[in-house]
């Protein structure tokens, strides 16, 4: 039973959790206490052994738009003008982007509505991404004084650079064939299809070795900052040490053999 008070809903079926961000009224924000129940939800669903992929959703008409801004604001009546305030949000957002990334599990943002600033990074920030038909996406921080800076790491390493630096310096609102034409999500589908579909790839998904999906996730994200040659080194090692598991041993021996591979538990 989901807790329909609770800022951040989590809910887990069949090896998949669901987490869904609950601040329809306020466009689904990333507060301080946002950021830190996703955070902390991450982090756990990361460490627990009956989930195996997360899917990353949003109540309401927005999926997210970024940073809680009347919060910000107010924050200006500190006696520093809010500066700690600011450096902990961003502190705070950048390391739950990170707990995404550094996840083992994979995460799939289900995304519909529209996306922005920090939303769009929470985005990008995710292993796969699948858009409701008529989602927009957009980092305008450019049009109130301030760069989408924190939102660029994540943008610019899924989007060509030229496409990155468009969103980042105009600010104006990007479709969801443009995005995925860009990199910035996977899939499209129609509205009332989005939360089937990312279900349906959750549990393709999770239907693999959980081991597995480990080895690869950590290993994708550490070779795509490494020279050519280093990569090649890198994934051979990681390649050669998958080959020594149980799972490669069993799921190999399934196929040979013909049948469904019987995965070690995590």
């Amino acid at each position: 039973m989901q807790d329909s008070e609770a800022i951040l809903q989590v809910a887990v079926a069949g090896h998949v959790a669901t987490l869904t961000l609950n601040r329809p009224a306020a466009r689904n924000s990333l507060s301080i206490d946002m950021l830190t129940a996703l955070g902390d939800a991450i982090a756990e669903c990361g460490a627990r052994t009956d989930v195996k992929v997360i899917i990353l959703a949003a109540n309401g008409p927005v999926f997210c738009a970024g940073h809680d801004l009347k919060e910000m604001t107010a924050a200006r009546s500190e006696t520093d003008g809010g500066k700690a305030f600011y450096q902990k949000t961003m502190e705070m957002c950048s390391a739950t982007m990170q707990t995404i990334v550094t996840c083992p599990k994979p995460v799939i943002a289900a995304v519909h509505g529209v996306a922005t600033a920090a939303g769009c990074q929470l985005v990008a920030s995710c292993d796969l991404a699948i858009a409701a038909a008529g989602t927009q996406f957009a980092t305008p921080g450019v049009n109130i004084g301030l760069f989408c800076s924190t939102p660029m790491v994540a943008l610019s390493r899924n989007v060509g650079r030229k496409q990155a630096m468009k969103m980042l310096l105009t600010g104006q609102m990007t479709d969801a064939r443009s995005a995925r034409d860009w990199g910035l999500i996977s899939d499209i589908v129609a509205a009332e299809d989005l939360m089937a579909t990312a279900q349906e790839l959750a549990t393709q998904i999770a239907s693999k070795s959980g081991h597995t999906l480990r080895i690869g996730k950590e290993a994708f994200y550490a070779q795509a900052e490494m020279p050519l040659a280093e990569a090649y080194d890198y994934a051979t090692t990681v390649m050669v040490e998958n080959m020594m598991t149980d799972d490669a041993r069993e799921g190999i021996q399934a196929f040979l053999e013909k049948r469904t591979p019987e995965w070690q538990p995590l």
